[in-house]
């Protein structure tokens, strides 16, 4: 027999019954029934309930093991009595009482405990990982994030597109977010990025020629870490030559699809993806990552208070031709409780406040409705197709300041009335993004997004166009509310880049610099080609039904940017240092 193992704790049942097996794992949880000892043994595998009485010769040894023993044990294999059968476990018909037993591992009193599921502090956690890893929702979110991957390569492959890894260590960009630094020992002064992204290799290895690239590839970006963000994750990218926005669409949906049936665990998923452009997504849904899960849909009403008895809004409307009123309607929120309760949150996020109409034996109730009157109130309701029991908030004034609040108010409506549909998966594709912006600040025209996406109508369209109403071949896929997804038909020809680059203030001799490599490339005949990079973090979260990317990550650091386990960032020791010819400027404290 294996010395550790002839079993794992969860292969034993009915059919073993009379055998004898040797288990090993960990000592879930101890219980004395009247001196009699069950032990529930627990490893990756899952969980066999063991015994052992005051005859066996074992009794002594199991009496002294405590929570996180590691043991090994040799027992019979018996069949439970019928109202000790435990249906939740795929053991639970059977059970092994002890022959023989041998401690491998002791375990000191535990700073966390592994058996349930309590609520404890991020620090000790994080500290202790390798304990917290043991508990077996967040064990089995890890087990699920490897199946995830396993089914993403294979899917990948079975397209037709091949892995390739790209540098770790590679350039610093001036586009993105913060990089990561690397100092250089032998070339003193200098220093590699860790990529953002695999952005300019993967379009290179298009204009190499090699046509279908994929890889589950590790991103690092300097930025704050929170919720649904890290220093350090993984994406799914994906390159893929002589293909228009809609190859990409029909090449990588299917997967995406197909990935989250696989692990929906029963909830529906997005048969065919909607494509909403991003004006129209802002409009609608106040975001450009809408939760479609939710029903409302925000409506302008500008016509209904113009000139209207409501002046709060009517002067706005009167003095600026810009100013617009939305109405976002909430399908059962028709009373002045909840009514009241959304202008305070309103308030709380610091806003005037949020006004409303509620509906009630045929007609609206509530200041606004008084003041612009029974016509213009059955207007709004015709026009939202609401009913007794409903209400619609408004908010107004120029939308590029307010959209942002708009969205959160839709969010907090359709969660508070309990409206958001929770068993399904909702995708959508966001497309046709602003090529460029304004950027208040330099008082300049500035790229929206992806400098390297193509502008839709190419250079026609750069020479002739506002910059401003120029869109970019750029897309992006969300997921009940995340982005899960950027990417774009990228612009493959030099001329075009070069007058992108200058329309948003970029030089020769800057674009030279900072793009040069890719640049050259392009000039070398690039293939029209395009991608995107799902990412693997994110998607894991929605499938674990996690709210944090620290649930579905094996080694995360804390939101202060710090590994509690091993303990990073560290000092560098004096000799660290003086090979990489660097002096600390710490700030003063």
């Amino acid at each position: 027999m294996h010395p550790y193992r002839s079993h794992t704790c969860v292969e034993l049942n009915a059919s073993h019954v009379g055998q004898t097996a040797r288990l090993s794992g960990w000592v879930h949880r101890i219980r004395d029934h009247g001196g009699v000892l069950f032990i529930d043994l627990r490893d990756h595998y899952g969980l066999t309930q063991c015994v052992v009485d005051p005859d066996s010769p074992a009794f002594a040894a199991a009496e002294k093991l405590r929570a996180e023993f590691v043991i090994r044990i040799d027992g019979d294999v018996k069949k439970r009595s019928d109202d000790t059968i435990n249906t939740n476990l795929p053991t639970g018909e059977v059970e092994v009482f002890i022959r023989d037993l041998e401690v491998l591992g002791e375990s000191k009193e535990l700073p966390l405990p592994v058996f349930a599921e309590p609520d404890y502090p991020e620090e000790t956690r994080l500290r202790h990982r390798f304990l917290d890893l043991r508990r077996e929702r967040l064990h089995a979110n890890i087990v699920l994030r490897s199946k995830v991957i396993a089914s993403m390569r294979r899917r990948m492959t079975e397209i037709g597109f091949m892995e390739y890894n790209t540098p770790i260590l590679t350039a610093s960009s001036p586009e993105g977010a913060r990089d990561f630094l690397v100092p250089s020992r032998l070339h003193p002064g200098k220093f590699y990025a860790l990529p953002q992204a695999p952005q300019q290799f993967k379009q290179m290895l298009m204009i190499s020629g090699f046509d279908r690239y994929f890889q589950i590839a590790p991103c690092f970006r300097d930025e704050d870490p929170r919720q649904d963000r890290a220093f350090e994750f993984q994406q799914l990218d994906i390159e893929m030559s002589f293909v228009e926005q809609e190859d990409v669409f029909q090449t990588v949906e299917p997967v995406l699809r197909g990935l989250f049936e696989e692990f929906a665990n029963g909830k529906r998923v997005t048969k065919d993806f909607p494509r909403i452009p991003y004006a129209e997504a802002m409009r609608k849904y106040g975001s450009d990552k809408p939760d479609l899960r939710n029903p409302i849909e925000m409506e302008e009403v500008t016509e209904h208070f113009a000139g209207s008895g409501f002046k709060v809004f009517a002067n706005q409307i009167a003095n600026d031709p810009n100013v617009q009123v939305w109405a976002i309607p909430a399908p059962t929120g028709g009373s002045r409780a909840f009514c009241d309760r959304m202008n305070s949150w309103a308030q709380q996020e610091g806003q005037p406040g949020l006004g409303y109409i509620f509906f009630r034996e045929g007609e609206g109730a509530g200041p606004i409705a008084k003041n612009i009157g029974p016509e213009r109130t059955e207007a709004i309701r015709l026009q939202l197709d609401l009913k007794d029991g409903d209400a619609v908030f408004f908010v107004a004034g120029l939308p590029a300041k307010f959209t942002a609040f708009a969205g959160q108010a839709r969010t907090r409506v359709g969660e508070t009335l309990e409206l958001v549909d929770q068993e399904q998966y909702s995708f959508c594709w966001i497309v046709d993004f602003p090529m460029f912006e304004w950027n208040e600040d330099e008082k300049r025209v500035d790229f929206s997004h992806n400098p390297f996406s193509m502008p839709q109508g190419g250079m026609e369209a750069l020479e002739s166009q506002d910059p401003l109403t120029i869109h970019a071949y750029q897309y992006d896929i969300v997921c009940n509310g995340y982005e899960l997804s950027s990417g774009a038909i990228r612009n493959h020809r030099p001329d075009i880049m070069r007058k992108a680059f200058k329309i948003a203030g970029y030089d020769e001799g800057v674009l030279e610099e900072q793009f040069g490599g890719m640049l050259r490339a392009l000039e070398y005949g690039a293939p029209p080609h395009g991608g995107l990079a799902p990412g693997v973090d994110r998607i894991v979260m929605l499938l674990c039904g996690e709210q944090n990317l620290r649930e579905v990550t094996a080694f995360p650091m804390n939101q202060q940017g710090e590994d509690l386990l091993l303990g990073a960032p560290s000092d560098a020791s004096a000799r660290q240092l003086r090979e990489l010819h660097i002096r600390p400027n710490l700030p003063k404290a």
